[in-house]
């Protein structure tokens, strides 16, 4: 199943934070297989192989990319849903580009010139993140980086699959803060469809156990059904069944008990906005 972010339809990224072992891949690809009947654009599967911008030397970074990618291809497989994950540089696009089926550009990276044309040039379809420093208009010269190029690396194209997430602005030291108006600012900039990312949203940079980034979980419903009112495209959620334990960003992830829940909710609330109920 290819994957694709749909303006007429509201689709979901979602996974754990980071590429953990089989079992925990598969439990969460299961449900999300089975919750992709209720959402109306389907879901992707999301797990980064490596997380290259953890605040600390010895945090946990994932597999790499060639086991990650494995076992990113291994839940593909066995759930027919649609892979997605994190590139970081430019070389990693084409190799990524023959597992997954969308790049994901890291916010701290949506600037890098060379990652974008790259991203671009493999073919698939990709998301950007917005930087936590960009004001929304900021993102349509990332977006044309993407655009600029064809699968063969030629310029001029204008056909690549491209969306935006807006994932929260700094705030002060240690916080991020969401305007909502970004949202409609943002596709009216960058002419594509807008996901919002309700999960790093909440984070606290910095502020966890040990430096490590915190977050506060009890805000993502509250923030993910604003996003949709306010005519959020996709959402972006992270989720793993034991947040607590999870290797990484645990503080700011769904527990996967109640996403179905949060995401019928949000089906409904991003239905009225467009006048659909």
């Amino acid at each position: 199943m290819p994957a694709s972010f749909p303006r007429d339809q509201l689709f979901l990224i979602a996974g754990p934070c980071v590429v953990e072992a089989d079992d925990v891949m598969l439990r969460v690809g299961e449900h999300l297989a089975r919750l992709a009947e209720r959402v109306p654009g389907g879901i992707i599967y999301k797990a980064s192989f490596d997380k290259a911008n953890r605040s600390n030397a010895g945090a946990a970074r994932g597999p790499g990319l060639e086991e990650g990618l494995a076992a990113l291809d291994r839940v593909r497989t066995a759930t027919g849903l649609p892979v997605i994950t994190d590139v970081h540089l430019p070389e990693q696009c084409a190799i990524v580009a023959l597992v997954a089926d969308a790049l994901q550009i890291p916010a701290f990276l949506c600037r890098q010139t060379d990652l974008l044309e790259a991203a671009g040039a493999a073919g698939k379809p990709v998301n950007i993140k917005k930087g936590q420093f960009l004001h929304p208009e900021g993102m349509k010269g990332a977006v044309a980086k993407v655009r600029s190029m064809d699968p063969v690396g030629a310029r001029g194209a204008n056909d690549i699959d491209v969306a935006v997430t807006e994932r929260g602005s700094f705030f002060g030291y240690g916080d991020l803060v969401v305007d909502m108006r970004s949202i409609p600012r943002m596709r009216a900039a960058c002419d594509c469809p807008v996901i919002f990312d309700a999960t790093h949203s909440v984070q606290q940079p910095g502020k966890g156990a040990g430096g490590a980034s915190g977050g506060v979980r009890s805000m993502i419903p509250h923030l993910a059904l604003a996003a949709c009112a306010a005519g959020a495209d996709g959402l972006f959620m992270e989720t793993h069944p034991d947040p607590d334990h999870a290797p990484s960003d645990g503080p700011n992830m769904v527990p996967l008990h109640e996403l179905d829940e949060l995401i019928y909710r949000a089906v409904d609330v991003w239905s009225a906005a467009r006048g659909r109920r």
